[in-house]
């Protein structure tokens, strides 16, 4: 289905990035509300898988408000987070300002489809929430393959589509019937949070993901499946030779 923030082809990012300006000052808000705070946990769960490897440089795609990054400086990493919106970018570098982290902080505004980093030159790279938001999920994996050095690691966080047909539709009716009325109820329009659901049904979650990096050679790809997979983490090291 096609309708208020979700179109494929060549407005799809033009009215996402009209999407994050309207929810820009409310998102973590309404993020705490419609998961309970758990994305909070499956964030730091991200993080943790990160910072297995002792990374010395992150590259934080679609880096929203600011979540992954924060935690990543704060553990001593030297962070990149980019994100196409500025509202939200402007949410995340106040954030940052308030922080004992800031030196350890770049923000950059830039398309995930076309990074304006090196190739082979960050450590790790995480994206949370984003890939889905995409035009190409494939070309957006590709970018961020291309700027991994050999050896680093991907980690990919996103709404998922969980195995167990009974869960799974549960999970669906929760985003179709419930999720919306935050967007009514905060921004006087269903449509922000029907978006997620929307975008969910068109895109490949885990499974695709997971595809993708296999057919590119990654090494040991696997996904965490977070609450029966409605949430995913897929990891994945690029090959060093």
């Amino acid at each position: 289905m096609e309708s208020g923030f979700f179109k494929t082809g060549e407005q799809r990012a033009e009215l996402v990035e009209d999407l994050f300006a309207t929810i820009a000052h409310r998102y973590d808000l309404i993020n705490d509300l419609q998961s309970g705070g758990l994305h909070r946990l499956w964030k730091r769960r991200l993080v943790t898988l990160a910072l297995q490897r002792r990374p010395e440089m992150a590259l934080d795609v679609c880096c929203g408000t600011g979540d992954v990054a924060l935690r990543l400086a704060a553990e001593g990493v030297q962070v990149v987070g980019c994100d196409f919106s500025g509202p939200m970018l402007s949410v995340a570098a106040r954030r940052s300002r308030e922080g004992r982290d800031d030196d350890r902080l770049t923000w950059v505004r830039a398309d995930a489809l076309n990074l304006p980093v090196a190739s082979a030159s960050v450590d790790v790279v995480t994206i949370s929430y984003g890939l889905r938001n995409l035009a190409s999920f494939e070309g957006g994996l590709a970018e961020l393959w291309r700027v991994l050095k050999p050896g680093g690691r991907l980690l990919v966080l996103d709404f998922g589509k969980p195995p167990a047909r009974l869960w799974r539709a549960l999970y669906y009716a929760y985003l179709r019937a419930i999720v919306p009325i935050f967007g009514r109820l905060f921004f006087g329009n269903s449509a922000t949070h029907a978006y997620i659901y929307d975008s969910l049904v068109a895109y490949p979650a885990q499974t695709g993901v997971d595809r993708w990096l296999r057919e590119h050679g990654a090494v040991s790809p696997r996904t965490e499946l977070l609450l029966g997979g409605m949430m995913t983490i897929n990891v994945a090291e690029k090959p060093r030779a």
